[in-house]
């Protein structure tokens, strides 16, 4: 089976710092705070202009700033399966068009970048030396680009939600390859029809992409202001010195790390069609000695960083009918973060922390799955339980550093049907939290969103007020998290009344088995589900189902706790 190795931030910087120049600590520091506050102030301006509870309630979306080369240089502190991803998404932007100034492409492929049909990305040129001017423009290159990226709570498809039990990714929604939704900074309304007239709630995701284009506006005012303060070489040489900052700090710490091979695997459940588990299988390989580069090559250019540590994924399962399967965009995503976790806080978040680490996630398998793949739950289930296996596989070289499993997954739940008050379709989406793996320093905290996912949940009042449901429970699940020298965290029971007759469909995992323990700890509680009648009666579902319900009978999930850590 052909395998797919990708080596972080392949393109080198094109802003070369001088030699003879030393690396001013200070106004490093400085840059790196005002570029990561503009992707933290993109992702303000989403949230308050966005009409949808699931962006401006549970904070779905990410935004970031990229150079001129496309190399992610800050993001803001959002969705990490977003951000890990995006950069793919811009560079299929940029290989796709020459964005000129007011240009706004849009895209959601996951085989182009993307995750699943339901984020959105939007990415916009920023020109500084030419301004707005177009004719200027077109004799060079964009200085920098924006993104933004947004769970639609609905993008079409067989499911309201678009994230239902499907075989194929043409059943999950409508795919939108790199498009230009605007044009000179005029939406193009053809384009626009095309993708509201395939949606169940179009003002709704109207209103959500405005948000998104304002936030990419915002960005790109911001980076025009820094620039007409500092001057343009001068910000964007300090992005070419935050990439390698972010290199080094890598590097330095994977030199800490004993040279060798550590393998683990874990499985999802299964992947929602059949009922056979679903193998992810991963190798770490640290190499003796990480701090070298290979030699300059005769241009001049900088030399190309030789990978410390390769992360291979040969072993995992063949992609699978479901719709569990991951892009190769999630697995790097995920290799991102977690890499990302193992540094101090401070260290600038840019695509030079993953030039020493080499990926190799084989086609055709569940991490790197090929088109026509169904791919809505890779995104959210599968990147949870590659997390958990790269965990697992550290733990064997720096034990004293990692945590037992969190709950491994986001019990992807939504709602969908006629909303009675207006007689309009509605679409409700949400993840549910677990209960976070208990540390070699301290116990797992309960209810909280863990890994990939960094979302909120959606408030009662938010819920209640925006579609016909109506919450009966939400509280922690007691006695869930794994027993321990350090406690699991708890899961959370949430039970949902539909007050009108809904499709309701899940996307969870960790059913089967609980989240592992480590260093003796016991195992978190697996999840359980169960939908309620009107008449009291019960029955117990899988982690993956659809179901019609009736008006007044209700749904309960009840998540993993997280496991515990030592005897």
């Amino acid at each position: 089976m052909g395998g797919v190795s990708y080596t972080g931030s392949r393109l080198l910087c094109s802003v070369m710092p001088s030699a003879a120049k030393r690396r001013d600590p200070i106004e490093l520091e400085i840059f790196k705070n005002i570029y990561h506050s503009i992707a933290e102030e993109m992702g303000a301006a989403l949230r308050r202009t966005a009409f949808s509870p699931n962006i401006k309630e549970r904070r779905d979306y990410s935004c970031a700033v990229f150079d001129a080369d496309g190399e992610v240089i800050a993001m803001g502190d959002h969705m990490p399966v977003h951000l890990g991803s995006m950069p793919m998404s811009v560079r299929a932007a940029i290989d796709q068009f020459d964005l000129e100034p007011g240009d706004v492409a849009m895209l959601n492929d996951p085989f182009r970048g993307g995750t699943h049909l339901p984020d959105i990305t939007l990415v916009a040129p920023v020109y500084v030396r030419a301004g707005h001017s177009r004719r200027l423009a077109k004799s060079g290159r964009p200085d920098f680009y924006v993104a933004s990226r947004a769970h639609h709570a609905d993008v079409g498809g067989t499911y309201p939600g678009s994230m239902g039990l499907c075989r194929e990714i043409y059943q999950e929604g409508f795919r939108i390859p790199p498009v230009r939704i605007m044009r000179a900074g005029k939406m193009q309304p053809d384009v626009l029809a095309l993708l509201l007239s395939n949606v169940r709630t179009p003002q709704e995701r109207e209103g959500d992409l405005g948000a998104q284009i304002a936030a990419c506006h915002t960005g790109a005012e911001r980076l025009h202001e820094i620039c007409s303060r500092y001057g343009l070489e001068r910000t964007k040489e300090a992005a070419c010195e935050l990439l390698d900052y972010s290199e080094e700090m890598m590097r330095a710490f994977l030199n800490q790390v004993p040279s060798g091979r550590y393998r683990a695997e874990d499985f999802l459940d299964n992947d929602g069609i059949s009922t056979k588990p679903v193998k992810i299988a991963v190798t770490l390989k640290f190499a003796e000695h990480v701090q070298g580069r290979s030699s300059p090559a005769k241009t001049g250019r900088r030399p190309v960083p030789r990978p410390a540590v390769t992360v291979d994924f040969n072993g995992s399962d063949p992609q699978v009918e479901g719709s569990v399967n991951a892009v190769e965009a999630i697995t790097y995503s995920a290799c991102f973060y977690v890499f990302r976790c193992l540094l101090a806080e401070d260290v600038p978040a840019t695509a030079g922390l993953m030039r020493p680490i080499d990926v190799i996630a084989p086609e055709g398998t569940v991490v790197n799955a090929r088109p026509p793949a169904a791919v809505a739950g890779g995104n959210v289930e599968t990147s949870q339980r590659i997390v958990d296996v790269l965990l697992r596989a550290l733990a064997q070289a720096i034990p004293e550093r990692i945590p037992a499993a969190a709950s491994g997954t986001m019990n992807n739940l939504t709602i969908g049907g006629i909303d009675p008050r207006s007689n309009e379709p509605f679409a409700y989406y949400e993840t549910i939290a677990g209960g976070m793996g208990a540390s070699p320093w301290k116990s797992g905290v309960s209810g909280v969103h863990t890994h990939m996912t960094n979302s909120l949940n959606t408030p009662v009042e938010a819920l209640e007020y925006a579609y016909p449901l109506r919450v009966r429970q939400y509280s922690l699940r007691p006695d869930s998290g794994g027993d321990g020298k350090y406690r699991g965290g708890n899961g959370i029971i949430r039970e949902i009344e539909v007050l009108a007759d809904a499709e309701v469909t899940l996307l969870a995992d960790r059913r089967e088995r609980g989240p592992y323990g480590l260093a003796g700890g016991k195992d978190g509680a697996p999840g359980k589900t169960v939908v309620i009648g009107g008449d009291g009666s019960s029955q117990e579902l899988p982690g993956k189902f659809n179901v019609r319900l009736r008006k007044g009978e209700r749904i309960r999930i009840e998540t993993p706790g997280g496991g515990g850590w030592g005897k």
